[in-house]
């Protein structure tokens, strides 16, 4: 038979046909799974189903979770009406005891932390306390009730503080001292500059005079 006798027409309908179909079916899947929103559902009975859906769907993934790397995962979980739901990879109170050990040492590191903490700040506190009765005491405040001795310590403060404020006056006056006389030196340099840049002006200009023929000129006083 030739081949021009074959009709691909039926075999043609038959594909479109499919091709329809799967078009609907993706349209309609599409429509099925719509989004649920993640919010608590109002109505009881779709919130029953729902949970008995995924709650499934969570013990399956810890039980892939905990082949896959095995891990250690135990899962807690009660049902809107109080119902218990579990699932351990080993065993339930192991890993219970487990994670109460890791908690607790996490507990004790964060309670020497917070205790050291308290201990610095503390210092710190007494620190400043001590230096602002010092600055007070310095400027001649809350000194009643201050002993001979503690008198005698404010004292060589005080003079150790005036040496110290003398010492740093007398180095800035020194130290000014040193930039004027730096400026004056410079001054002299430049007065010194000027006087041979009018002498050679006057130089050249007593040359050009003797080479032109004309009136010496008047030299500088």
């Amino acid at each position: 038979m030739p081949m021009s006798s074959f009709h691909l027409l039926p075999y043609q309908t038959t594909t479109e046909a499919i091709g329809q179909d799967f078009v609907v079916w993706l349209i309609l899947r599409k429509m099925v799974r719509k989004k649920i929103p993640i919010k608590k559902i109002v109505d009881v009975t779709a919130r029953q189903v729902t949970f008995s859906k995924r709650k499934s769907g969570l013990l399956k993934k810890a039980r892939e979770l905990s082949l896959l790397c095995d891990a250690e995962i135990a899962l807690i979980v009660f049902s809107p009406g109080g119902k218990l739901f579990d699932y351990a990879s080993s065993s339930m109170q192991k890993i219970t005891e487990r994670y109460i050990s890791c908690s607790e040492l996490n507990l004790d590191k964060l309670d020497q932390s917070y205790s050291t903490e308290q201990g610095r700040n503390a210092s710190l506190n007494k620190q400043l306390e001590d230096r602002s009765r010092e600055m007070r005491q310095l400027n001649g405040e809350e000194l009643e009730g201050l002993t001979l001795k503690e008198l005698q310590k404010l004292e060589e403060r005080l003079d150790s503080s005036m040496n110290r404020l003398y010492k740093t006056k007398v180095q800035n006056f020194l130290s000014d001292i040193s930039i004027l006389t730096q400026k004056q030196n410079k001054l002299k340099e430049d007065n010194q500059l000027i006087k041979q840049k009018i002498k050679h002006v006057q130089e050249q200009s007593f040359d050009t005079s003797l080479t032109l023929g004309l009136p010496l000129p008047s030299a500088s006083k």
